[in-house]
């Protein structure tokens, strides 16, 4: 099937999968953005379906911008306004690995090398489908929630039993204070309108959609180990596949250990629903962030108004300032010293990745040191790439303000985010030294090279028999 050889592009395969592709792809991403607005009871504010619409766009790195109006006392400019820079990585990590499975089962079929233009077909016609939809949520996407004064009763007329005529008795003396103004001030929240809101931005959404869905086919084209190359791109299957593809599998099984830590934590909470459908939307933004955290990168972060208590105590005393604070491993310590957790929980898992790169790394005629320098090298160059890209997809920006005729009459606002230098300098060295214990823990179990896949053993040409001899 493959064009390599000059045969005819497979047209009627190439679009059948793509439509397959990305519409399981955004049916499950739908279905994990529904189930857990419904499970915190954001379905409770508005409707359920444009409020999934715009989650699933934010999924894929897209822009929401919720704004709001708010009309009483005879006020006409009483405007809130709101930015939010946050992305449910749970909707977007499983319309990723979905999309990226199905992707690399429909290139298989072309054998051990696939032509240049079959790929070019398959990624193009994806791509473009993805945008089609990714368009369409644009538009569903957007919904107005308006709220009536009129609505609440107090405006029925006076003899009719309605809340304004009851007021002054049941208030008593109360009521007579200046002059009955309270009663008259109440009456006029009968004229009072609120409507919230929120709008995809389409402009900003369909090419960060496309950098989303370009970003995640090249990484599943990395990280998979039995997908066929394009002639030139052999010398991947055993330089890049086994590194990329044990550090995906280790960060994938560290989303999994938040997912199953929080259904622990539900079975004894207050409000269990509440937990679990946060941790559908964003065990990876958790889980993510601590680990670039627990392997000593620098977080700066600051928190003011009411966003401030929404973080756990007490770290929001420590980022409560105008300056804010760097949030390190050691400060977090000082307060609670359970945090060391963290960095035996990240250490954990990357001395996982690095035996996992050995595994699936033929061995070839290297000794032991060379080989390890070998894994040692691929582990820390791709850690050095994956720990900045996690620091900047956890990022946390949130604002809000209500301005009152051009008075600021509230604020508030919460910042974090990781130091990508360190990050990338850290990763190079913690993904070097991971390899390297990797590969020796390996080579002393007979590990080493054991799981590397057919198209990296072909590729080899110093292995020869070196690996079945020590399968």
């Amino acid at each position: 099937m493959g064009t390599s050889g000059g045969g005819r592009m497979p047209w009627g395969h190439v679009l059948l999968t793509a439509v397959a592709t990305v519409s399981w792809a955004f049916l499950a991403m739908a279905g994990i953005a529904a189930l857990g607005l419904r499970l915190i009871g954001a379905d409770g504010a508005g409707a359920l379906g444009p409020m999934t619409a715009a989650a699933t766009v934010l999924a894929v790195g897209g822009s929401v911008t919720p704004s709001g109006d708010i009309e009483t006392f005879g006020l006409k400019g009483a405007e809130a306004h709101t930015a939010i820079d946050i992305t449910p990585l749970g909707v977007s990590l499983v319309g990723a690995l979905l999309l990226g499975w199905l992707f690399l089962r429909s290139l298989r079929a072309a054998g051990t090398v696939i032509g240049w233009a079959e790929l070019a077909a398959r990624a193009g016609a994806v791509i473009v489908l993805f945008l089609l939809l990714l368009a369409g949520l644009t538009w569903a996407g957007n919904d107005t929630v308006t709220i009536n004064g009129a609505t609440l009763g107090l405006g029925k007329p006076h003899g009719e039993g309605g809340l304004l005529d009851r007021l002054p008795d049941q208030l008593g003396d109360i009521a007579d204070i200046g002059g009955g103004l309270l009663p008259d001030r109440l009456a006029e929240l009968v004229d009072a309108k609120a409507s919230v809101g929120f709008t995809v931005a389409a402009g900003r959404s369909l090419p960060a959609g496309a950098v989303w869905i370009t970003a995640v086919l090249l990484l599943a084209l990395l990280a998979s180990r039995r997908t066929p190359l394009p002639p030139g791109g052999e010398a991947l299957h055993r330089t890049v596949r086994p590194a990329v593809s044990a550090l995906c599998g280790a960060l994938v099984l560290a989303v999994g250990a938040g997912l199953a830590a929080a259904v622990y934590a539900a079975v004894g909470d207050d409000h269990p629903r509440l937990v679990l459908g946060a941790a559908l939307l964003g065990a990876p933004n958790g889980v993510w962030l601590g680990i670039p955290l627990g392997l000593f990168v620098p977080w700066h972060g600051t928190a003011s108004g009411a966003l401030a208590h929404v973080l756990p105590d007490p770290v929001d005393d420590l980022l409560s300032g105008p300056a804010g604070t760097t949030l390190t491993v050691g400060r977090l310590a000082e307060l609670d010293s359970r945090v060391w957790l963290l960095v035996v929980a990240s250490v954990l898992m990357m001395l996982a990745a690095g035996v996992l790169t050995a595994a699936r790394t033929p061995v070839g005629a290297d000794r032991p040191l060379g080989y390890a320098g070998r894994c040692a090298l691929r582990l820390g160059v791709v850690t050095a790439l994956a720990l900045p890209l996690l620091v900047w997809l956890t990022r946390v920006s949130a604002g809000a303000s209500l301005s009152v005729l051009g008075f600021d009459a509230f604020g508030a606002g919460l910042e974090l985010h990781g130091s990508v230098p360190w990050a990338l300098a850290l990763g190079a060295v913690w993904g070097a030294a991971a390899g390297a214990v990797g590969a020796l823990t390996a080579w002393a179990t007979g590990a080493a090279g054991r799981r590397a896949a057919p198209l990296a053993r072909r590729d080899d040409g110093r292995d020869g028999d070196a690996a079945a001899t020590r399968k």
